[in-house]
């Protein structure tokens, strides 16, 4: 029996149903892609398997006992509490126990009483009934994972830190079915790394929308593409199902023509028929008004997103000279004595944890914030559009047309006047959406909405800060293709591997201690041209990346003393973390240099020791968990 089943589900919200009558199966252990435009139904199809949704008709089956958690695009409004608390309730009553043992245990530091012993003693005895510890285990390796800090109140928590919580939540329960709404978005290309390994090892079933296509490679074993209310399920990766989807749809379109020649081949016998003989074949004209309906019936393809930049007079050849400049805040250093010289047609990635000062960069090399120190210099007609990634550019009470044109009812692209709302319709916006107000928009067609603004003013330096969020897999493709015909200078912020390798000439990586080096390439130059783990400590994270060892001897299981170590390793690397992070921060601000030299070199010696006693960490946290895992 499949783990979940859907039988004849339908739902719409007016006009054509965004789901008519699919079916599908899923059995357990799929990892299951759903792809699909922007508003063909991806998002209510995740809702509708988790129960979020009822469907207009019908059935939903899940196997008995089957338990489903998940991600979803929104932000809950209403949640609270800590990070640790948040993730931890979403293993349910073990969820709460962990939680108040942590609560107890954070302030014995700052004094004990007999109660509090005691308390602590029962929670221990409980936990140790209820797998407890090793679920402990799972949700500290997630929050170290994830670089989530347990005790910082989420609310205060910026998007992208709320979602990697709420991700945290959701793979802590382990369940038998997991639902990922765009897992990756707001995620650093780091985070997204560690998910995907995650993910691939998870030995439960995954239903999962992406736009990230590395991501999406690595993990699908099938898509099922929702198309024009339709569910087609294709038994492949991706790359295949491009292939395949391709000659479907080659073929649908040869069928469609030849259908539309044969119906317009019967209405012209028809005509003919009545003038020229009384009598006519009755079986034929039945079978014409069939035709008639079915045409009538055909849902076509929604009409493609077309993409034209608009292009200022080029610039001079010098674009943006940066020299020596260093920036920070509240005595951390992100920016240190960076110099770089951009030309005329440069397409310039830029890659970094998040929080780590990539949007700082931007805006300081366009020249809307000052550095520190140092000295930018820019070039000769420069016109810079800049797409920010919290589109605080859109105004909420706007219509849409207003938004793109000003109030105006006309736009002007490469020299030729066009009315906004046929522009909107370049950018799948109908008539009656151009005239809706912002705030209702879903997060894609915000996006497609900015990118409509802004390619309507003239440019020749772009500069866009995470662009990709929320597209579809065709707008993305598209949006690719203009911008490798854009003749002026890019400068672009993302966390989509493919995106970065197709379009960018070269890479500014940020690196421990504010430094940022410039690689030739795309992202998968940078991974092969970058020191080894060994050689150098990852990017912004302060420790390296350690790749499982390959276990040659059959499986094992951990002996009491490997358990504790095991548990105690977490607690263990988080001390190391915290000192190295320290450290940092200390060798960052200009003071540390005055300091005598026997102390400088002192700090820099700790610093390697911490790195390798890190590596040595992670290895045997590796190490003891595949042994764990094996046995589990």
């Amino acid at each position: 029996m499949a783990l979940l089943s859907l039988q004849d589900v339908s739902i719409s919200f007016g006009g054509s149903p965004l789901l008519e009558k699919v079916n599908m199966q899923v059995e357990k252990g799929e990892r299951v892609c759903l792809l699909g435009r922007n508003g063909e139904g991806k998002t209510t199809l995740l809702k509708l398997i988790s129960g979020r949704m009822e469907p207009d008709s019908g059935v939903i089956t899940l196997q008995k006992g089957t338990r489903v958690a998940g991600l979803s695009q929104e932000l809950p409004i209403d949640l609270a509490g800590s990070v640790h608390e948040v993730v931890a309730g979403g293993l349910a009553g073990v969820g709460s126990l962990l939680e108040e043992y942590h609560q107890l245990t954070s302030r014995l530091a700052h004094g004990t009483d007999e109660f509090m012993l005691r308390r602590i003693g029962l929670l221990q005895e409980r936990l140790e009934g209820s797998r407890g510890w090793q679920i402990r285990q799972q949700v500290d390796k997630v929050l170290t994972r994830l670089a989530l800090e347990p005790d910082v109140r989420f609310e205060t928590l910026s998007v992208g830190f709320r979602r990697r919580t709420l991700l945290a939540r959701a793979l802590v329960a382990e369940p038998d079915i997991l639902l990922l709404d765009e897992p990756t978005n707001h995620l650093d290309i780091t985070a997204i790394g560690w998910v995907e390994e995650f993910l691939q090892k998870y030995r439960g079933t995954l239903i999962l929308v992406t736009h990230d296509r590395v991501f999406l490679q690595k993990l699908a074993t099938r898509i099922i593409e929702i198309d024009r209310g339709r569910l087609v399920s294709w038994a492949c990766g991706y790359g295949t199902f491009l292939e395949r989807r391709q000659a479907a749809l080659d073929v649908e379109e040869a069928q469609r023509k030849q259908f539309n020649r044969r119906l317009a081949k019967e209405e012209e016998w028809i005509r003919k028929g009545i003038k020229a003989r009384r009598t006519r074949n009755e079986g034929r004209v039945r079978a014409l008004m069939k035709m008639r309906e079915a045409q009538q019936a055909q849902r076509r393809q929604t009409g493609g997103v077309r993409i034209q930049i608009q292009e200022a007079e080029s610039t001079g050849k010098l674009v943006i000279e940066a020299s020596k400049i260093s920036h920070g805040y509240g005595g951390a250093v992100f920016i240190r004595d960076f110099s770089t010289k951009i030309i005329r047609g440069d397409r310039i990635g830029i890659i970094g944890p998040n929080g780590i000062g990539k949007s700082t960069l931007l805006r300081i090399l366009i020249g809307e914030i000052t550095s520190d120190s140092g000295r930018v210099r820019t070039g000769t007609k420069l016109e810079v559009v800049y797409f920010d990634q919290l589109r605080e550019q859109l105004d909420e009470d706007m219509t849409v047309q207003e938004s793109v044109a000003d109030g105006k009812d006309t736009v002007q692209i490469n020299g030729r006047q066009r009315h906004v709302i046929g522009y909107l319709k370049d950018f799948l916006f109908t008539p009656d959406r151009a005239r809706s107000p912002v705030r209702i928009l879903s997060g894609g067609e915000r996006n497609r909405l900015l990118l409509a603004r802004l390619f309507a003013q003239p440019s020749n330096v772009l500069v866009l800060d995470e662009p990709t969020n929320d597209l579809d897999m065709e707008t993305l493709e598209l949006l690719e293709e203009r911008l490798l015909e854009y003749t002026g200078t890019i400068l672009l912020m993302s966390h989509d591997r493919a995106f970065l390798d197709n379009v960018v000439t070269s890479t500014l990586v940020f690196e421990a201690g504010g430094v940022i080096t410039e690689y030739a390439g795309g992202y998968d130059d940078w991974l092969r041209q970058r020191p080894r783990p060994a050689d150098k400590i990852e990017p912004g994270k302060g420790r390296p990346s350690v790749k499982r060892r390959e276990k040659k001897d059959p499986p094992r299981k951990l002996s009491f003393k490997e358990g504790k170590e095991l548990e105690a390793l977490p607690g263990r690397i988080e001390i190391l973390e915290r000192e190295q992070k320290g450290l940092y921060e200390q060798m960052a601000t200009p003071e540390f240099y005055r300091s005598p030299g026997d102390r400088i070199s002192r700090a820099r010696a700790r610093v390697e020791e911490l790195a390798q006693e890190l590596e040595g960490a992670y290895v045997r946290w590796e190490e003891l968990e595949s042994i764990s895992e094996a046995n589990s």
